[in-house]
């Protein structure tokens, strides 16, 4: 079994309803526009179905688990507005078929309780993708706790995923993947550390990008009146974005288990760092499948 844990595909009614809108989150033709970020130019053909299934079977995928973008904001839209984006989103990514597995959306500014059961109840739905930017502190994690409840009862784990980011202004167009995507990452994983597993004792939860590399501050933590303890054996740190060194120096904090496959495509591509063949399965196969399933490691 081969999982890539992260990726985003647009179906077609997806796509037709981002441009129907009038304001952002938007799409003019194949240019997307968002608040925080330049226009960017969408590849159309990294959202041609057909043509991903072909790739992602022809490279070996079992199962590719692919999320709504948060940056795009949706989850922190009014609730209709967000509500009908996100039950576009389930109701055409749904239908994508296999190896296509999905991770579930849900608003933030108002909880939709019944319509998040009612989506983690379908067959080809993983768990839950929440924005960094609605966990990004104690309290936060606290407000969302209705939700992660639910979550949390269904035996289905939690994707950490950057949200929006913040407008500014004579940056270079790397510049939300590298600053405001990355402190999302830091504040939540540091929010999840303080109070989340307190709260959810049994939930798995999972950051992408390794959480930004937060766990390698451990010792500042230490250093400034804070206290990093065990390893939790139910947080995962998936790989998209980084390679070899981040990955090795992550692991000689955490270890090997759970450090799972993601590649973010089509912002980025699978890699295999190169760690050796055990590793490797471990990476692909094993650590992705103890991830959603729960099963002991």
């Amino acid at each position: 079994m081969r999982i890539d844990c992260h990726q985003h595909l647009w179906p077609a009614a997806f796509i037709d309803a981002l441009r129907e809108r009038t304001s952002p989150p938007m799409l003019d033709r194949w240019t997307l526009l968002i608040d925080g970020e330049a226009p960017y130019i969408v590849d159309a053909t990294a959202h041609d179905a057909e043509k991903r299934r072909a790739q992602e079977v022809r490279e070996g995928k079992d199962q590719v688990l692919l999320s709504l973008s948060s940056p795009l904001g949706i989850e922190h839209l009014p609730f209709e507005d967000a509500r009908k984006l996100i039950y576009t989103w389930h109701e055409s990514s749904l239908q994508l078929g296999d190896p296509f597995r999905i991770w579930a959306a849900t608003p933030v500014a108002e909880f939709d309780l019944d319509g998040l059961r009612d989506i983690l109840s379908q067959h080809r739905i993983v768990g839950l993708q929440l924005p960094a930017t609605a966990l990004g502190n104690p309290a936060a994690i606290r407000r969302m706790k209705p939700v992660l409840d639910i979550l949390q009862a269904s035996n289905q784990p939690l994707l950490i995923h950057p949200g929006p980011a913040p407008a500014t202004e004579d940056t270079p167009s790397w510049w939300p993947a590298l600053v405001p995507y990355v402190s999302q990452l830091h504040a939540s994983w540091l929010a999840w550390h303080a109070v989340g597993r307190k709260q959810h004792p049994s939930l798995r939860v999972a950051f992408v990008a390794l959480a930004g590399l937060a766990p390698l501050h451990h010792e500042r933590l230490a250093a400034r009146g804070g206290e990093f303890g065990a390893v939790d054996p139910l947080v995962y740190y998936e790989t998209s974005s980084y390679d070899t060194r981040a990955i090795d120096a992550t692991i000689r904090v955490v270890g090997v288990d759970p450090i799972v496959h993601g590649s973010d495509r089509p912002y980025a591509e699978p890699r295999d760092p190169g760690l050796g063949h055990a590793f490797t399965h471990a990476l692909f196969s094993t650590n992705p499948q103890h991830l959603l399933k729960g099963t002991p490691r």
